[in-house]
């Protein structure tokens, strides 16, 4: 006797959303969008930027301080050139605009750059001056912002299939 497979059941409501093959990127390089290859760095370097400010905080070595601050200088200069390509696909592509997600998501980012460059500013003169606990705060504030954009920006892409290629009714595998 054989078992029959698990297999989920289909919810045909949700399926409708689903069926248009998407709505690829405007700032693209041979088909690859940009954008999400763009935001790994200053996700990656301001949410570094939080553990290192968490690091000086608690062991107060000044290595932690001087590394926030080259941290943040490049998670803001790398977070300005990925905000370009994410605006630009913002205002060219019509989708992102319906979606709560698109506008959550474009919020997000920018509340986390501008929070960003005002604590690089309080850095600027003494890169250890304020950090605990008005840097430390901006930076966790900023790393939560990003967590909560790229969960938007997912929505975009996986849910609202933005900046992506899908496979026509003819090509489907």
């Amino acid at each position: 006797m054989t078992q029959t497979p698990n297999i989920p059941p289909v919810i045909e409501s949700d399926e409708s959303n689903y069926r248009d093959t998407g709505v690829p990127s405007t700032v693209a390089i041979a088909g690859h969008p940009l954008h999400p290859a763009l935001i790994t760095f200053p996700i990656g370097l301001l949410v570094s930027l939080a553990a290192t400010d968490i690091a000086y905080w608690l062991l107060g070595d000044l290595f932690w301080a001087r590394a926030s601050f080259w941290l943040i200088a490049a998670g803001l200069l790398t977070g300005l050139v990925a905000a370009i390509t994410g605006l630009l696909d913002f205002i060219r592509i019509r989708r992102v605009r319906r979606h709560t997600a698109g506008w959550a998501h474009m919020y997000a980012n920018v509340t986390a750059l501008v929070l960003t460059a005002i604590n690089l500013g309080l850095r600027l003169g003494d890169p250890a001056e304020n950090i605990v606990f008005t840097g430390l705060i901006l930076s966790v504030v900023v790393a939560t912002l990003l967590g909560i954009s790229g969960w938007y920006g997912g929505e975009l892409v996986y849910r609202h299939k933005i900046a992506v290629i899908g496979y026509g009714d003819s090509d489907q595998p």
